[in-house]
């Protein structure tokens, strides 16, 4: 009585070859070094860049702790750094470094 859905056909390839499956081959192989030269490659830059200046770390440089603490790194050891943040007046006009130890990563 009402037909509300049409017939739909499958049309029959017309020359047999695979010459859209290449296109497509061709099209995500494309978007994918796109990708990589756009989005992937400058993270691992950046990634390197950040362990290096880590492995590097000296006595007397300036940081900002992942948690926003600024101070001055006062020791480093394998793992962990001690970095100084302020002081602390313990009597007046007696004043002792505060100091934090933060992990590397």
């Amino acid at each position: 009585m009402f037909d509300l859905i049409s017939l739909a056909y499958a049309q029959a390839p017309t020359d047999g070859g695979s010459g859209p499956v290449i296109a497509n081959l061709l099209f995500f192989g494309l978007l994918f070094a796109i990708l990589y030269f756009l989005m992937i490659r400058p993270q691992q830059k950046q990634v390197k860049a950040h362990r290096e200046m880590v492995e590097h770390l000296q006595r007397g440089d300036a940081v900002v702790t992942g948690g926003g603490l600024l101070g001055h790194i006062h020791r480093v050891e394998e793992d962990i750094v001690v970095v100084e943040v302020g002081e602390i007046e313990m009597a007046p006009k007696n004043f002792k470094p505060m100091r934090v130890r933060v992990k590397k990563s």
